[in-house]
């Protein structure tokens, strides 16, 4: 059998399913040759974008190296620029080399439409490639830096001002993120959050048009709750440097806009001869393959096949991914004198988050909103993972996305950041916090009542009985095993040996000479002992519930520590219970704030404490004026 050639232009979506499949099919089919062309090394994670823009993940986490998701297969891959496509001798051409076909897969994707407004080219900012996301998240960073210094109020505010054109996917996930970066970048440059303003401008009367009304107004009513102003029936007419112009004449003051009122075809498509219709893109059958070519194929963004009349394959990853998979069935049809299977698209439904915390989505019928919509996204993004056969990225993926975040733009807040591992001492602190309440609750109890009470479910009852007899709390006896207190007190070795079982095989067989001197001093008489004695339970209870709770951590855990090392050196310690110290050391990473108290405290803390003690802090001071104003005042009164 001659050798066939297949080769696919793009590694978008589209163009890696149709690569997977074939490489899949032709595993071991050394006769079938598959190669794939991009002008990038990466395959980029389309849908995430705005992550990126606006700082929620780092440049690589959307970035999927074309090596890791093709190695081990069939698939021959060339980073390169096509310059020409010849279908009479059947050759794609590249500014490096040329590569033969017998079937020729187009999925190069589309591009913004600026629909020709003027300054969109030279002063708008698109959102459509990786490259596109990292000039937004410079332009966002520095322009806030610059107007951060800026003295001129008005300048100021539109330096601050950020518009979205256009209230699609893209244009309303993008001012979603947006919505909770300005919080960084706000305190990055000593600025109020709401000294940075968020608009959305939109040509149509409303928002969100792919989606039903009910998940659209509901988007629309958490934008505007958190402070994006929406104007509707707004077409942009021209973008200036420092200002946009709307059809009704009004203007705009900003400095960034972000444009993504529209995609047509990929420009580099044009002089490939396929007859196109709307946005450019290019007429498929369908099968996928392009009107007047044979064994040429168009996919994803780039194809135009309408399912219904005048209701062309909607340009979402669902769509690409199936046109993809169409294309490479029609492709093995050919090649195995099979038959072709028709497109039928099958799509799930809708999902747009609106920053990390927030969504709507409606899946079959089925309208989620809020946190639920975004875990259904994850979701939906792990599968796409899978359908890959990527479980190296679908692992960086979890971790980008709920490990590594800042700013508690995660669908689980920062509770589980990874952060100095805290998420991972979490069971050790439950371990460390239950021991402490295990050492209290005997001594609250009685060793005796205690130890009956928790050998078993059936006899915790016995706890609400009362306490024992050896209680620490009502008894009054020394229970610590010192010489100069067990001697001077009747029947207190009795009570050392009986309740201070503990402390038999100590780690030390006797007290160091130094620590005895301070213990001494610290422990004078049998009273200062029962005392300390009693204390020492509601230490140990108040130290086992802060940790558990995650409550003033570090400060429980140092406690944990000190009191382990006092135990030590008091000769009361013995070795099955020196874990502890190290454990507690541990848990002095900032444990409690994975899911723990700690979380919520300690930033509150911070903030309050800080702004009363150090003040405020602000990019430009000018007391002198709030001076002056003060004296300008008291002049007039005095006059």
């Amino acid at each position: 059998m001659a050798e066939k050639n297949i080769v696919i232009i793009g590694a978008g979506y589209a163009g890696v399913h149709a690569a997977k499949k074939l490489a899949k099919k032709y595993k071991n089919d050394d006769s079938v040759s598959i190669t794939l062309i991009d002008r990038h090394s990466y395959h980029t994670m389309m849908t995430e974008l705005h992550e990126v823009a606006a700082h929620r993940v780092e440049p690589d986490a959307i970035q999927f190296d074309l090596r890791r998701l093709f190695n081990r297969t069939k698939v021959k891959l060339v980073t390169d620029n096509v310059t020409n496509v010849d279908y009479k001798t059947k050759t794609v051409t590249t500014e490096h080399g040329s590569f033969p076909f017998d079937y020729l897969v187009l999925g190069m994707g589309g591009e913004p439409n600026d629909f020709g407004t003027p300054g969109v080219q030279e002063h708008g900012f698109t959102l459509w490639s990786w490259e596109d996301a990292m000039k937004v998240r410079h332009q966002l960073e520095d322009v806030t830096k610059r107007a951060a210094l800026e003295h001129d109020p008005e300048k100021r505010k539109a330096m601050l001002t950020f518009t979205v054109c256009g209230s699609g996917f893209t244009g309303i996930e993008m001012v979603g993120e947006l919505i909770e970066w300005k919080y960084r970048l706000a305190k990055e440059n000593k600025l109020d959050e709401d000294d940075i303003s968020l608009y959305v401008v939109e040509a149509a009367p409303t928002i969100l048009n792919m989606l039903d009304r009910k998940s659209a107004d509901k988007a629309e009513s958490y934008l505007v709750k958190k402070g994006v102003k929406i104007l509707k029936s707004s077409p942009i007419v021209e973008v200036k440097e420092d200002r946009v112009v709307l059809k009704s004449g009004e203007e705009l003051p900003t400095h960034t806009l972000i444009w993504t009122a529209g995609v047509k075809a990929n420009s580099d498509t044009e002089d490939y001869g396929i007859p196109s219709a709307r946005a450019g893109r290019l007429k498929v059958n369908e099968y996928m393959e392009a009107e007047g070519y044979e064994n040429v194929y168009v996919i994803g963004d780039l194809a135009y096949f309408e399912e219904e009349e005048g209701k062309p394959t909607p340009q979402i990853v669902e769509a690409a991914e199936q046109t993809g998979m169409t294309a490479a069935k029609s492709i093995i049809a050919e090649i195995d004198n099979g038959e072709k299977e028709a497109y039928e698209g099958k799509y799930h439904g809708t999902m747009v988050s609106i920053g990390a915390r927030y969504g709507v989505a409606n899946l079959m019928g089925l309208r989620l909103s809020g946190w639920l919509a975004n875990f259904m996204k994850h979701m939906v993004n792990l599968y796409y993972f899978f359908g890959i056969r990527s479980g190296y990225y679908m692992f960086h993926y979890i971790m980008h996305e709920f490990f590594q975040t800042k700013d508690k733009r995660n669908i689980f807040r920062d509770t589980i950041t990874r952060t100095g591992n805290v998420l991972w001492s979490l069971p050790l602190r439950l371990f460390v916090g239950g021991f402490w309440l295990v050492e209290a609750g005997a001594k609250i109890w009685g060793e005796s009542t205690w130890k009956e009470a928790t050998s078993s479910f059936s006899n915790i009852p016995l706890l609400f009985k009362g306490l024992g007899e050896d209680s620490w709390l009502t008894g009054n006896t020394v229970n610590m095993p010192f010489e100069w207190l067990q001697t001077a007190t009747s029947g207190a070795s009795e009570a050392a040996a009986d309740g201070g079982g503990e402390w038999a095989t100590p780690i030390l067989s006797e007290m160091w000479g130094w620590f005895e001197w301070i213990m001494q001093i610290m422990l004078p008489t049998p009273e200062m002992a029962i005392f300390m004695q009693k204390m020492m339970v509601f230490i140990e209870l108040g130290i086992g519930l802060a940790i558990v709770f995650g409550l003033f951590t570090w400060l429980a855990s140092a406690a944990s520590a000190g009191f382990l090392v006092m135990f030590t050196l008091s000769a009361m310690l013995g070795w099955d219970k020196v874990w502890a110290l190290p454990a507690s050391i541990a848990l002095m990473n900032g444990s409690g704030r994975s899911i723990g108290l700690d979380y919520y405290v300690v930033p509150w803390l911070q903030k309050v404490a800080g702004n009363w003690w150090y003040g405020k802090e602000r990019a430009i001071y000018s007391d002198h004026k709030g001076s002056a104003a003060s004296k300008s005042k008291t002049e007039k009164r005095s006059a």
